[in-house]
């Protein structure tokens, strides 16, 4: 089955937590990935940003909807337990709980009003019952879409430019990628070497200890196995070892298929991957807003 959103969690962790005693995330999270019948991709899958897993990050948002409505309390750092209004909760054999099932409870209604007044939701209409992310993943394929959004946008403008400019592009990103020396010996390079399918040299660190040979294709068409079987037999009339194929399009899988198996250590860089580098290391891209997520201290409250 699919991994269960996080206001599905809300009843089985509350009914595995019910003997009083105190649990961490860690203690209940096995229990519920068989409750749930999860796959191990299932139980694996991270958030868009790789910084958690998907289960993990909605049992933590069930767990907290549950103590904001008073059903669970903590007791020290990372641990949890049911209090005696979660106990008369489960008395009562709900169907489930979620959050339209949390608003009978003032202090919840309360912070959810409160957290609301930021947000572009009817919380008296509970109009937000129906988003089955949570906040944390809200946020992150928002980012996602945004990124996808501005891949786009990056790809129509670098096709649009001139030949030089895609070369200035490129290497501006190698160098700020770590490669070779500084951008004036580098842009000195690049688009001179012109030797059958090879468009330039750039050192591998700045001391100069391996080179990489560069073919950079500003195309709409898609990049076939022979233009890379060029490029390694440029390669290897050059006695070259490494080689990096940057197009603005995408490569063929017979293509990427050949360039896996060739004794040349080949990288290939299509115009989606071409785009996440321009903006991973800001080329051709400036910050519009940056938000703080922050989180609790814990370390900060424990007394001595």
């Amino acid at each position: 089955m699919p991994i269960p959103d996080y206001q599905s969690i809300m009843l089985p962790l509350l009914k595995f937590i019910q003997d009083g005693k105190e649990y961490s995330s860690r203690d209940v999270i096995p229990n519920l990935e068989l409750n749930f019948q999860l796959t191990e991709d299932e139980k694996r899958k991270l958030l868009p940003s790789g910084s958690q897993r998907v289960f993990q990050n909605r049992l933590a948002w069930a767990q907290a909807y549950l103590k904001m409505a008073g059903l669970t309390e903590s007791t020290r750092r990372g641990y949890f337990r049911i209090t005696k209004r979660g106990v008369d909760v489960l008395r009562s054999s709900p169907s489930k709980i979620d959050r339209t099932f949390l608003f009978q409870f003032p202090e919840f209604k309360l912070k959810i009003e409160e957290s609301a007044k930021t947000k572009i939701v009817d919380v008296v209409n509970n109009e937000e019952q129906d988003i089955k992310e949570t906040p944390d993943e809200l946020i992150e394929n928002g980012y996602q879409k945004i990124k996808t959004e501005l891949i786009t946008e990056i790809l129509d403008r670098v096709k649009t430019c001139s030949p030089m400019f895609f070369e200035k592009l490129v290497v501006d990103l190698l160098v700020k990628m770590g490669y070779g020396g500084s951008k004036i010996e580098q842009s000195a390079v690049l688009g001179k070497a012109g030797d059958e399918g090879i468009d330039g040299i750039i050192k591998e660190d700045r001391l100069g200890l391996d080179v990489i040979y560069i073919q950079a294709k500003r195309w709409e068409g898609n990049v076939s196995r022979p233009e890379i079987q060029k490029f390694v037999g440029a390669l290897q009339g050059q006695k070259a070892q490494k080689g990096v194929f940057i197009t603005t399009s995408k490569f063929t899988n017979e293509a990427i298929d050949y360039a896996s198996k060739v004794g040349t250590k080949i990288v290939l860089v299509s115009g989606n991957e071409l785009a996440e580098l321009m903006i991973d290391y800001s080329i051709g891209v400036s910050i519009k807003q940056q938000y703080e997520i922050k989180k609790i201290d814990s370390d900060y409250f424990i007394e001595e």
